[in-house]
């Protein structure tokens, strides 16, 4: 068994040419070979998104905190709270609501 204490992993910024505005990437768990799973917590500072990307073997995000929307290719934008859970392949868009709250 492997137990990583909080605060044990490096944070590390959201990389420029993935994400716009402020984002912290906390590492959480990145599988051994031949697995794949990767987990981390990733947070959004108000107004903060991911650039249009895809995920070929499926993501889940679980929101945890704060109010945010999602949109994924051809559909319109979805609002995302805590406790939801989001299941996309293709997204445009991932990220922080504005400061104030969404209608």
């Amino acid at each position: 068994m492997e137990i990583k204490r909080n605060g044990s992993q490096p944070s590390g910024k959201g990389p420029a040419d993935h994400f716009t505005g402020h984002v912290r990437i906390d590492p959480l768990h990145q599988a051994e070979a031949p697995a794949r799973l990767t987990c981390a917590s990733v947070t959004f500072e108000p107004g903060a998104r991911t650039a249009w990307h895809s995920h070929p073997l499926g993501q889940t995000l679980v929101v945890t905190a704060g109010c945010g929307l999602v949109q994924s290719w051809g559909n319109l934008i979805e609002k995302i709270r805590p406790g939801d859970v989001v299941c996309p392949r293709q997204v445009r868009s991932i990220g922080q609501a504005p400061r104030r709250p969404p209608p």
